[in-house]
């Protein structure tokens, strides 16, 4: 991992990659994570029309990470088109950097020997290679909306600018958390709970999970008494790093 000059957790979430055959979405994931929150923008006469294209990535509640690794195909696909990016109100420069970091990325995996292979149909596998590099982040709904991260608990809650802020899975991962007036999950995906015992059974038991799950179904069959307000739940934020400032 020593080879990728990222952050650790983006560099273990690369090296899973190879395990479940998703190098080619991780690494696109991966380039766009490292440009912060500057992919998106929001002209103040046409903020509507903004928000609703930023949606069209997250149809299906397919979380953040999917959500990025959707752009960035999408301009791809469009041959790296500057029109496209002003048609969906995404920032060209900060696309550049991303395609710049990526092709790095890319260089970097041969030198460690991950091949580069695609599995963009099968979404859970790259949650999974996600997860594996972002185990710690993890949290779970709470009764009152916010999330409760599973190890070292404290209370936090999902980004606004997050596509699931008004989604509220019951389990999720985060990239990092930002304080404003609270605690907020950035760039958050929802997860499995087994997939941390699975994935990371050295940091997590299986009374992590059983617990919290335990105490989930309590709180929804309370709800369902009437006794108890519906679940909700909340998320964490990014920390950006940077591999080159080269744009072409």
């Amino acid at each position: 991992m020593a080879e990728f000059p990222l952050d650790p957790m983006l560099s273990k979430m690369i090296a899973a990659s190879d395990k479940y055959k998703c190098s080619d979405e991780i690494i696109s994931i991966a380039a766009m994570l490292s440009v912060g929150n500057s992919i998106f923008y929001r002209p103040k006469d046409k903020q509507v029309h903004a928000e609703n294209a930023r949606m069209n990535f997250h149809v299906g509640n397919v979380g953040d990470h999917i959500a990025l690794l959707k752009v960035y195909s999408s301009w791809k696909e469009t041959n790296f088109s500057t029109q496209w990016c002003y048609e969906n109100y995404i920032q060209v420069r900060s696309m550049k950097r991303a395609r710049d970091i990526r092709d790095q990325l890319e260089g970097l995996l041969e030198r460690v020997e991950i091949e580069l292979t695609s599995n963009d149909n099968d979404s859970e596998a790259i949650k999974k290679a996600i997860t594996s590099g972002f185990f710690p982040h993890s949290a779970k709904l709470q009764k009152n909306g916010s999330y409760r991260t599973v190890k070292h608990p404290q209370t936090v809650n999902v980004h606004p600018s997050s596509g699931l802020a008004q989604v509220l899975p019951r389990w999720v991962f985060y990239h990092g958390l930002v304080l404003t007036t609270k605690e907020y999950m950035r760039q958050v995906t929802e997860l499995k709970p087994e997939w941390l015992v699975e994935i990371a059974p050295h940091y997590y038991q299986l009374k992590d999970v059983e617990a919290s799950q335990r105490k989930c179904v309590a709180e929804v069959a309370v709800y369902h008494t009437g006794y108890c307000l519906p679940l909700y739940c909340e998320t964490k934020e990014i920390h950006p790093w940077t591999l080159t400032n080269t744009v072409r």
